[in-house]
């Protein structure tokens, strides 16, 4: 039913920024709960950030807290994750996802890395 295409990954160095974008298509992102979910090598997938779907809850995992901010643009239908002072650890695919009726939807995914 939702349709999420990602963009904005890349290579970046520690301590800079970077701005992930996620477009939904089907449906308006303010029926949605959004989060951004990363997977590093050999490692699961784990949970990064949310926003609410009224926008004004966001919750974000302790590792990127003061430094990621999870945001929204109605009118472009888009999610977005900016990462500042980006580590190393940070590396890793990034994805956004939401759920539809209980179902999970995924985006492509994105990669991120911060050389060490």
């Amino acid at each position: 039913q939702v349709q999420l295409v990602q963009s904005g990954g890349g290579l970046v160095q520690a301590g800079d920024s970077l701005r992930l974008s996620c477009t939904a298509s089907g449906r308006t992102i303010s029926n949605y709960r959004m989060g951004w979910f990363r997977q590093a090598p050999g490692k699961e997938r784990s949970f990064v950030a949310s926003i609410s779907s009224s926008g004004t809850t966001t919750l974000y995992t302790d590792s990127v807290k003061g430094r990621f901010t999870v945001s929204r643009d109605l009118a472009r239908n888009t999610v977005y994750l900016q990462m500042n002072s980006v580590k190393p650890e940070d590396t890793a695919i990034y994805y956004c996802a939401t759920l539809d009726s209980g179902i999970p939807y995924w985006g492509q995914g994105t990669q991120v890395t911060v050389p060490s």
